[in-house]
This record gives C-alpha cells, sequence and structure tokens, in this order.
C-alpha cells in the first residue's frame, strides 16, 4: 500500500504513533538542556565531566566541517569556468567523446585536470550503465515561481536571470504560481511579466492557485502542485514525455547565473539514475548583501557553507530551498506535500519513501543567488530572520512521519533507515541544543561547583580545556571568514576593503547567533511541535533598495 505522506487523515494506531514521535525530538532537546543544568547544580562534576565530552565531540565536528568546507569551496572554484554547453552536445556522441575525452591533457592546470578527472569518471558510469539520456534537444526546462506578495522588483531580476541562460530559451517554461489572495498589485505585476516574456520562452503561464481548496493549507507547497499539475497537461497537449523534463520550483527571488541551466543539464543527462534523483545547487544570499544588517549577512553566508559541507557528502544531503528534479518522479509521487511547509526537504523523502530508498540527491557545484530577509528597521529585520530560522527548522515535522515510514517498511534495508534515521533525529537535536551549552551550560558547573568538586583537578582542568577547544574553533573561524571573503560578490561600493573588513569582524557575532538565531528557533519549532501548535507558514520579507 501506498505511503500517505501526511499528519492528516491518519488511523487511529498510526495518529498515536505520529503524536508520540512529534514529541520525542523537543522532549530531548529539552531533557538534554534541562538535565546538564541539573546536573551543574548539584553534580557539578559529572556535568563537567559530560560537558567536556560535547565540546571534544563539537570541535573534532567543526574541524571536519571546516576540512570539507575548504574542499567544496575548491570545487565550486574549479567548476565555475566550465564549458556546460560543450560537455552536453559531447554526450550525444557518447561513446567517440569519451575516445577523445581519455587523451586529453591539462599540463600544469591543475583545476581543468580535476574537474576533466570528475567529468570523466562520471562519463564512465553513464557509459557503464548503458541507460543514456534523450538529446538536448528534447530536454525540457519547468521553472515555477510561487508567488503572493513578491513585486515587479524582486520577480523581473530572475526572469531576466533565465533570460540570460546559455541554453536553449525555446525548451524553458516559465510557470507563475500566483495565489488567488495576492492583492492587485502582485497580480498586475504578474500578468505585465507573462505579457512582456511569453514570446521569448517555449511558454510563460500564469495558473492560479485557489485560495481555499479543502484538504490543503496555506503552504508553498499546495501552490507548486497546484502549478505542477497544470504544466503536466500542458506537456501533454505538446507530447512531451515527463521524462524528458526537469522541474525547478525556485523561490521568487532566486537569480541564478548564466550556465546554471547548462550545467543542470549536464547532471540530468550524466546521471544513471536520472528519474529518481533532485539536483541540488548551492544556496548564496548576495542579492542585497550589502543592503542589509552585519547579523543577517553571517546569518546567511553560514547558511550557504552548511550547504556546501553537505553537498561533499551526498549519501546524506537532502533537498534545501531552490532545487530541481525529473518532473516524472515528482508526478509519480503525487508532487510536493500540500499541507506541510517544509516543502523543499519533505518532497525528497516522499520520493525516497516512494521508492523504497532508491532515490538520491545529486549536489551541483553551481551557486543560485537569493535574498537575505530584511526590513524596514535592524529590529524588524532581526524578528524576520528568526522567523525564517523557524521556519527553516520546522522541518522537524518530517520526522515523524518519516520515522513512521521507516517502521513500516520492509523494502528499504534495515541500515540505511537506521543511518537515516538517527541522522535526522541528531541533526535537529543538535541544531537545539548545542548553541546553547556551547554559549551558556557550558559555564555552569564551574559556576556551581561544590568545595570538593573545586579542589579537584577536573575543576582546574574544565577551563584549560575550554580554552584549547575554543582557540582550535577560532582558527576554524578564521578560515571561514576567508572563504566567506572570497565568496562575497563584488561590489562597486566605495572603499570595498573596508567594507569587507567590517564584514570580517562581524563573525564575532557568532556566539550570539548561535544561540538567537539557530538554537532558539529550532528549539521553539520543537516545542510547538511537541505541544501540537501547528506552525502556520509565513512569507519571508525581501526588500531591495532601488539601484
Amino acid at each position: 500500500m501506498k505511503f500517505h505522506y501526511s499528519k492528516e487523515n491518519l488511523k487511529p494506531r498510526q495518529a498515536k504513533l505520529q503524536r508520540i514521535l512529534e514529541i520525542l525530538p523537543g522532549a530531548c532537546s529539552w531533557g538534554s538542556l534541562l538535565g546538564l543544568i541539573f546536573l551543574s547544580i548539584f553534580f557539578p562534576f559529572g556535568a563537567a565531566t559530560l560537558i567536556v565530552a560535547f565540546y571534544l565531540s563539537w570541535i573534532m565536528r567543526v574541524l571536519y566541517s571546516t576540512f570539507f568546507l575548504v574542499l567544496s569551496y575548491l570545487q565550486l572554484n574549479i567548476e565555475e569556468n566550465t564549458d556546460w554547453i560543450s560537455r552536453i552536445d559531447g554526450i550525444r556522441h557518447l561513446p567517440i567523446y569519451l575516445n577523445e575525452n581519455r587523451s586529453k591533457k591539462f599540463g600544469s592546470d591543475w583545476r581543468q585536470a580535476i574537474s576533466h578527472k570528475v567529468h570523466l569518471d562520471q562519463l564512465d558510469k553513464l557509459m557503464a550503465s548503458k541507460n543514456l539520456p534523450p538529446v538536448p534537444e528534447d530536454i525540457y526546462h519547468l521553472i515555477i515561481f510561487p508567488v503572493i506578495k513578491e513585486g515587479r522588483d524582486i520577480l523581473e531580476p530572475a526572469i531576466e536571470a533565465i533570460k540570460r541562460q546559455e541554453f536553449r530559451l525555446k525548451q524553458m517554461v516559465i510557470i507563475f504560481a500566483l495565489e488567488e489572495r495576492a492583492l492587485p498589485p502582485v497580480q498586475d505585476a504578474v500578468n505585465q511579466l507573462q505579457e512582456k516574456y511569453k514570446n521569448i520562452f517555449f511558454a510563460c503561464i500564469t495558473v492560479v492557485h485557489p485560495a481555499v481548496v479543502p484538504g490543503e493549507a496555506r503552504v508553498k507547497g499546495a501552490n507548486a502542485s497546484c502549478a505542477a499539475r497544470q504544466a503536466a497537461v500542458f506537456f501533454q497537449n505538446h507530447q512531451i514525455p515527463f521524462e524528458n523534463v526537469i522541474i525547478s520550483c525556485f523561490d521568487a527571488d532566486t537569480v541564478v547565473s548564466p550556465h546554471y541551466f547548462s550545467c543542470l543539464t549536464y547532471h540530468f543527462m550524466v546521471c544513471p539514475e536520472r528519474l529518481r534523483a533532485s539536483f541540488q545547487p548551492i544556496p548564496v544570499y548576495h542579492n542585497n548583501i550589502w543592503q542589509v544588517p552585519g547579523f543577517a549577512r553571517v546569518v546567511e553566508t553560514g547558511s550557504s557553507f552548511y550547504q556546501l559541507i553537505e553537498a561533499t557528502n551526498p549519501e546524506k544531503l537532502v533537498t534545501f530551498s531552490s532545487h530541481s528534479m525529473s518532473f516524472k518522479a515528482l508526478v509519480d509521487v503525487d508532487y510536493w506535500p500540500v499541507d506541510m511547509i517544509s516543502d523543499d526537504s519533505a518532497i525528497f523523502w516522499k520520493a525516497y519513501i516512494h521508492y523504497d530508498g532508491q532515490y538520491k540527491v545529486i549536489p551541483m557545484y553551481v551557486t543560485l543567488s537569493m535574498d537575505v530577509v530584511s526590513a524596514d528597521n535592524w529590529w524588524q529585520t532581526a524578528k524576520s530572520v528568526y522567523k525564517q530560522k523557524q521556519r527553516w527548522a520546522w522541518g522537524v515535522e518530517n520526522f515523524p512521519i518519516v520515522m513512521r515510514a521507516f517502521l513500516e517498511s520492509t523494502k528499504i534495508p534495515l541500515y540505511e533507515r537506521l543511518r537515516l534515521g538517527f541522522k535526522l533525529f541528531e541533526g535537529h537535536l543538535s541544531w537545539a541544543t548545542s548553541g546553547f551549552i556551547l554559549s551558556i551550560i557550558g559555564w555552569l558547573p564551574i559556576i556551581f561547583a561544590r568545595r570538593e568538586f573545586a579542589s579537584s583537578v577536573v575543576y582546574y582542568n574544565v577551563p584549560e580545556i575550554a580554552n584549547t577547544i575554543f582557540a582550535l574553533g577560532f582558527l576554524a573561524i578564521c578560515v571561514t571568514i576567508v572563504l566567506s571573503l572570497f565568496l562575497l560578490p563584488k561590489t562597486k561600493i566605495r572603499y570595498r576593503w573596508l567594507i569587507k573588513l567590517g564584514h570580517a569582524i562581524e563573525w564575532m557575532m557568532v556566539p550570539f547567533i548561535l544561540v538567537v538565531f539557530s538554537a532558539l528557533p529550532a528549539l521553539h519549532a520543537q516545542t510547538r511541535l511537541m505541544l501540537g501548535r501547528y506552525l502556520e507558514f509565513w512569507v519571508t520579507d525581501k526588500h531591495r533598495a532601488k539601484g
């Protein structure tokens, strides 16, 4: 029987299990924090031992992540100038193209040599699979932009970026997924854009999502699913197989680089399991990065770095934010969930469960740029950033549904269910607790130390151990600062070097950010889920300065 990927309309036994699993992450997070506070007050020796163990685990993870962050950044830099179009054209004659590539030499150009080695390995796997892709002329891109309150100033740069693509524009279909409840100025802006671009692409369509649909919540996934269903009819009418269509669901502010869709097409063609895969680029938040408060820059740069690190381990990669997938897979799994906020990660888990574990995410070392959350003033921006991070942390809503599916499944290997279930649980637990332990709770055993503990070796060594660990952490922060400066977009602002120096200093806010814009919204989200106070979808505030 097909698994029902939802918390709604469950049988009594499933509903009870769902509720237990909803309580589990929040209960464990609160239990960990309150347990450490209790131990710090009444058993400081035991608390100190646990906290030192946590520090050691944390610093090992930080050093590990920093190493792979550097590798991932280098890979992003290596692929920056790759000629994806020539690779796409070469794949149509794969045996000849493969032989030509085996004999290529690059001398001292190590970047091209590494890129070529990766490319050659991918061609070998494709050839061995015998699952050759359609020719480039038969591949179409469907790009959906859900719209509810974004104006022309946000939407038009996104469409203009697609207009500048190297890939053939007449093989692209743009759909504005417009909410019926959008205000008249927003509807007018969408209609103007549709009229302006309708002859540039294969099609430019507006699909209006009704304000009230039984069984649906007011979430982006419901709007995008409505648009995708209309797209399915469109492709059927034009006799275009779903297997030849790549769907990209982008936030309205998503601006892609000129070679984005050629890179995506290449990865789709070279992947033997292309119909059971999602394709994840690296999101960066550069559209308005020089116009927002410093803490917002650091928060969103950290989000980009997290995705860079995750890209180095495709076996654990889950779709995030704007991404792409086979349209055939989307139709097979019955589109995005229409009652969940975290649609970007939910669609991966829904597909993974539908295909009994035979589904994966392919990382793409290409960026797409979005807006940093911003509002009219510093305080409103801080509130908006907090709400956005709480919405991201609401991805914990996937945990009880995924675990129900894993408990019912007999086709997904037990090891995979245990591995992925643990990663999902541990990721949310760490998200909600690490910032508090590092910044606050870690110092409590010393503050509440009793006389017998105060005279122990552990008491005197805890500060030394903590200082050593934080020194290594500071080294990792320095590496992160350097990479963040390399990743920042170029600007014509006067005294750019001074601005970048200020950006480097902003990273000193990391301890504050770890608590206020990471751990706290995550704990807040888990607490709401634990208490059954389900979060409602909130549309991020986005503002652009003119000029």
